[in-house]
């Protein structure tokens, strides 16, 4: 069924179109990923449990040309010491200017594992080249790391890499998700601290998205830990999912196969020990550096959108004062637009 405000305003709120039957445009549907099943994951107790199986599930690839991304953080680190001379994947950003500290990092995981380090120069041009080739396959406008994720497994194709792994599903299943994790929210907080950008402030028509946090109703308060289990899940996933399968390259994240067999420890975590688990592999697999903080796929959005004034076209607000949002937000408005305009110009 076409509803294009809808569409719009689940774009905003969560950065993927949540309702499956719901797409912008007719002819133009957009499916979902779908996590992997309860039933299908393994569970962990320790640090040396997660150890273990995920070197069991990479020795399933033996024999193949394998590649990793590989940032500044744990959790690819980790996956990059099983995977002693693979090539090596780490975007480098403005010429190398940005996060400097990140691609030191990589650099020093790639030489102590031995894997060949590639750069994945990413700049505006890059992502612009980039972007209407990953909206069209997802049918709906994307992730601000989709393009950059498309270039760097374009680059490994043609090194030859037959399988590139991720480390993306760690922090939703080992308790990285230290802020949306900081307190027992009530209704009302939660949604407005999930909620990417809210409709009403940029859309000219737009619809509530309230009715999926409803699904998580516990009273006056949420159940956050379940909304992330499966929307957060969903909305990570789908951009990796979808920027790999335009390259025609397969990935593989053994993270996405465990689940953690006691419960998240809270406590620790708002203590200052996200992922604990997972700070442990990494104090065992490289024992001599400090462990890192928890850091996010980079993207320069806020020096792309510095000087942009804004969406021109009627679906948006005319009063929209540009300085009161981020460059992720900015990023959304922009990815939007540029969206509608490719569909409505073909």
């Amino acid at each position: 069924m076409v509803d294009k405000k809808y569409c719009m305003s689940s774009y905003m709120a969560f950065r993927y179109i949540e309702d499956d039957s719901k797409d912008f445009y007719e002819g133009m549907e957009h499916c979902c990923i779908k996590p992997v099943p309860d039933e299908q994951r393994i569970l962990v107790h320790t640090s040396d449990d997660i150890d273990r199986e995920i070197e069991k599930q990479i020795k399933i690839f033996e024999g193949k040309k394998k590649g990793i991304l590989l940032s500044g953080g744990m959790d690819s680190a980790i996956v990059a010491s099983y995977l002693g001379g693979s090539h090596a994947y780490t975007f480098r950003f403005l010429g190398g200017e940005f996060q400097k500290e990140e691609l030191a990092r990589a650099e020093y995981y790639a030489k102590y594992y031995g894997l060949l380090l590639h750069y994945v120069d990413i700049s505006w041009d890059t992502v612009a080249l980039h972007l209407d080739a990953v909206m069209k396959a997802k049918n709906a406008p994307v992730h601000s790391i989709e393009p950059q994720i498309l270039q760097a497994a374009l680059q490994a194709k043609d090194d030859g890499v037959e399988l590139m792994f991720v480390g993306e599903s760690s922090d939703l299943i080992f308790g990285g998700m230290d802020q949306l994790l900081a307190k027992d929210w009530t209704f009302e907080e939660f949604m407005k601290r999930y909620i990417f950008t809210n409709p009403e402030d940029v859309l000219a028509e737009s619809e509530s998205m309230q009715y999926l946090f409803e699904r998580y109703r516990k009273g006056s308060h949420i159940d956050f830990l379940s909304f992330m289990d499966d929307v957060f899940s969903i909305e990570s996933s789908s951009s990796y999912f979808n920027a790999f399968a335009v390259a025609d390259m397969p990935y593989y994240d053994p993270y996405a196969k465990l689940k953690m067999a006691d419960e998240l420890d809270l406590y620790r975590i708002r203590n200052g020990e996200s992922k604990y688990l997972i700070r442990g592999l990494m104090a065992k697999k490289y024992p001599e550096i400090s462990v890192p903080d928890k850091v996010t796929m980079p993207r320069p959005v806020d020096t792309y959108f510095a000087d942009w004034g804004g969406p021109k076209r009627h679906e948006f607000r005319k009063d929209l004062d540009m300085k009161q949002f981020s460059g992720n937000q900015k990023w959304q408005m922009y990815c939007l637009e540029r969206f509608l305009d490719l569909n409505e110009a073909e």
